[in-house]
């Protein structure tokens, strides 16, 4: 199976290159498409470069300004279905996320049967580096919250660490995703499960990034916290096609 890997980026022009040489190499299936938000640091001029030097393994998107982590990703994997891939996987550029890990999420999908797999902070308990405790208790009650509205058991609904198998994304209306931040990944796994999707947690060790600036923000928290109960209520109204594994 051929696995993009969507990276969105904003200014990342420190990571940028390295995560990709980190990414390729790992499997001749993986390919890396950039979703790059008109960074004014230059981030697209240095894809532009490493597409030259790896035809046909690595792609750009840019699109006219900030205009979301979910939209981003929403853009990507239209872009990912159309150029017919078969599994679609998203991380961020920093390395908070550790790319030999891919090969786990790829093996869950390709091998052992799943629809999603996670990459997950808190399936094995708590396994975040260079986090202030604060941020650690906020992002691990989060999920825990998130569980106790929604009923998913999904320990880390937040992860952004994650490969779809594509008929998941052909069954998501991806048009019809509400939440624009990090509340669009809980937002994702809720409708892959709401539709019966096999759903895989494979423990990672997150470490915050070294290089660069976080995007984090306490909107980021309010939208997910208030994004969760509308969720949940629309979901009530919502018919969710059952689909078989």
């Amino acid at each position: 199976m051929k696995d993009v890997i969507i990276i969105p980026t904003y200014n990342e022009k420190d990571n940028i290159e390295a995560i990709i040489n980190a990414v390729l190499p790992l499997s001749e299936n993986f390919d890396v498409l950039v979703v790059d938000d008109n960074s004014p640091d230059g981030t697209a001029d240095i894809v532009k470069r490493i597409m030259k030097e790896k035809p046909g393994r690595v792609h750009l998107l840019e699109r006219e300004g900030k205009l979301g982590l979910g939209t981003a990703y929403i853009t990507g994997f239209k872009w990912a279905l159309e150029n017919g891939y078969d599994l679609i996987s998203e991380m961020d550029a920093d390395f908070s996320h550790p790319p030999e890990k891919l090969l786990d999420l790829y093996n869950a999908c390709e091998n052992e049967g799943y629809d999603v797999a996670i990459g997950s902070r808190y399936i094995s308990g708590v396994n975040v580096v260079n986090w202030p405790i604060g941020r650690v208790l906020m992002s691990y009650y989060a999920s825990a919250y998130v569980r106790f509205v929604t009923g998913m058991k999904i320990m880390d609904t937040t992860a952004g660490f994650v490969t779809y198998r594509r008929k998941v994304l052909e069954t998501i209306d991806l048009d019809n995703i509400k939440m624009k931040g990090y509340g669009f990944q809980i937002e994702m796994k809720f409708k892959s499960w709401k539709h019966g999707f096999k759903i895989k947690e494979v423990p990672i060790i997150f470490t915050d990034r070294q290089v660069g600036t976080s995007k984090m923000s306490g909107g980021i928290f309010n939208e997910a916290f208030w994004g969760v109960l509308s969720m949940k209520v629309r979901s009530w109204f919502t018919k969710y096609e059952k689909v078989n594994g």
